[in-house]
């Protein structure tokens, strides 16, 4: 069987190309930084002495871990509406993505947290420092240190995972892939220059977040380990 690749007929629809790549990443960037709020605040819940917050905090990370991202996706497109919610396939993407990335971001980050050593904790308070004050300047920004590979890797994969979004409609990169191929017919050339981009993509994100770690953690630079 012999197959002519014509990459030309996907390559003349490149404002396309270019449009889902933007759209990918800005989801995935607004899920970045929402999630990682998530997961500082439900890390907090889950080491806190109030068992409900614990309770809260622990449902909500098993429930994401142990469902499909495709179906809580679904939940908030299409399950929403029924109470009275509806929402734009972009706002549901957004929210299905920070709402699972939320759920490994508690997890990395408390773990982050956890590897504190308590002598911290006990000279900040020797020093008159409040808990809060302490959890903010002294605890949070070293266990983001510590877990920051880790967390840059779940945001690199939640990149990745955003395709699922055009199972509803939602414009991002593969989206507009099936739209293309639908329109010419070359599925192999449009997947494989898809694949490409998200290649491309994954590069930049890595570069971004090599950059976010340069500016926010100055020991990291100063060991060259960043």
């Amino acid at each position: 069987m012999s197959y002519t690749f014509q990459f030309g007929e996907v390559l003349r629809y490149w404002p396309l190309l270019v449009q889902g790549a933007i759209n990918t990443l800005v989801f995935s960037v607004i899920a970045m930084v929402a999630g990682l709020a998530i997961g500082v605040v439900g890390a907090s819940c889950r080491i806190s002495s109030s068992r409900v917050l614990r309770a809260i905090a622990g449902a909500y990370v098993e429930v994401v871990r142990n469902t499909p991202l495709l179906v809580q996706l679904f939940l908030f497109y299409f399950g929403l509406p029924a109470l009275g919610l509806r929402l734009s396939t972009s706002q549901a993407a957004i929210l299905a993505l920070t709402f699972n990335t939320g759920a490994y971001s508690t997890e990395i980050v408390r773990a982050g947290i956890e590897s504190i050593h308590r002598s911290q904790i006990e000279a900040s308070t020797s020093l008159g420092i409040s808990r809060l004050q302490t959890f903010l300047h002294v605890v949070l920004p070293q266990g983001l240190e510590r877990v920051y590979p880790a967390l840059a890797s779940q945001f690199v994969l939640m990149m990745l995972a955003s395709s699922v979004v055009s199972a509803i409609g939602a414009e991002e990169l593969t989206a507009y892939g099936n739209r293309i191929q639908s329109e010419n017919f070359r599925a192999m050339e449009v997947f494989f220059v898809c694949a490409a981009v998200y290649l491309g993509l994954t590069y930049l994100m890595r570069v971004l977040l090599a950059a976010v770690a340069y500016v926010a953690f100055p020991r990291r630079r100063a060991l060259g380990s960043v």
